[in-house]
């Protein structure tokens, strides 16, 4: 793998800004409330962002590490975590609200957590 250092400083990156998400998605019951406000349309708007952010830095960690980083955590869907980047950065403007709100209430809470479990793995994995 390459240097570690810089994949976990990578990974503190994407968890501090993944962080962010369960905070804007409070108070977001259905897609609608997306929608429904500019409040709303803000939220939907911040988390892509972090959505593009984050989906980028795992392509890049991916391609750093020859996929084998991303191999050792098989819970997650990292093709599709990587894609929904493509998706939204490509067609912003027909984001889907239902698909983003999904994506928030199941997804990351499985990726904040598989992301913690990676930098306590490659943090043991340097004590050695």
């Amino acid at each position: 793998m390459s240097d570690v250092a810089l994949i976990i400083e990578r990974l503190e990156d994407v968890l501090e800004a993944l962080e962010r998400i369960p905070r804007r998605f409070a108070g977001i019951i259905r897609p609608e409330d997306f929608q429904d406000s500019a409040d709303g349309q803000d939220r939907l708007d911040a988390i892509c962002m972090v959505l593009v952010g984050v989906g980028e830095a795992f392509k890049q960690i991916d391609r750093q590490t020859k996929g084998e980083l991303l191999a050792r955590y098989p819970d997650v869907d990292w093709t599709g975590v990587k894609g929904v980047r493509d998706v939204i950065a490509h067609g912003y403007f027909d984001v889907d609200a239902e698909e983003v709100f999904d994506i928030c209430k199941n997804d990351i809470p499985v990726l904040i957590n598989t992301v913690r479990t990676m930098l306590k793995d490659l943090a043991d994995d340097t004590a050695r």
